[in-house]
């Protein structure tokens, strides 16, 4: 049985959904990138912990849970827990689909301030922009070619759930637990 699995892909395609569900099936701890790599601030995800900082932070996150489900992105600044990493799971839906969760997410998280002449709205806009990108950006953003250039270094095995974003949380819930048990 895999105890330690990583869940990641793009920003509104579900990897902290399905993460925080297997890990409580699973029993296992869940802890999530956004949660190490930002500072917490008034304005949120706005301020970047340095990388030495996010990695303490994953060493003694991992030494104290030796059963974990790992949800968001890490390339190249968490590459050294690569090793650690038993079955790493990549989730894709269209861009589309993401997007409109993207949005549902930020006006449930903050309301009126999204909307024009709202105190986050360019925020919104910068942050809707990048996350549009990753199908179609290169190396120097998170995208799908980083995550696939990523995926191409891990030794571990890899299930990609990739579909419409119509399937539910327990589906791909019951596909990753079918999986751990054929591989």
């Amino acid at each position: 049985m895999f105890q330690r699995i990583h869940i990641f892909g793009a920003s509104g395609s579900g990897t902290t959904t399905l993460a925080r569900a297997l890990a409580s099936e699973l029993g296992y701890f869940h802890f999530d990138t956004d949660d190490i790599y930002w500072l917490p601030s008034q304005e949120p995800f706005t301020l970047k912990r340095e990388i030495p900082e996010r990695q303490e932070i994953i060493k003694e996150l991992i030494s104290r849970h030796p059963s974990w489900v790992w949800s968001g992105s890490m390339c190249g600044w968490g590459d050294m827990f690569i090793p650690y990493i038993e079955l790493a799971v990549f989730l894709w839906i269209p861009e589309e689909e993401r997007i409109r969760r993207l949005l549902a997410r930020e006006a449930s998280r903050y309301g009126k301030e999204i909307e024009p002449g709202g105190g986050r709205h360019e925020a919104h806009q910068v942050f809707i922009d990048w996350a549009s990108r990753y199908d179609r950006g290169g190396m120097e953003i998170r995208s799908r070619t980083l995550h696939e250039a990523w995926l191409s270094e891990l030794r571990c095995p890899v299930l990609r759930l990739e579909g419409d974003g119509r399937e539910s949380v327990g589906g791909k819930v019951d596909r990753v637990l079918a999986a751990i048990r054929e591989l």
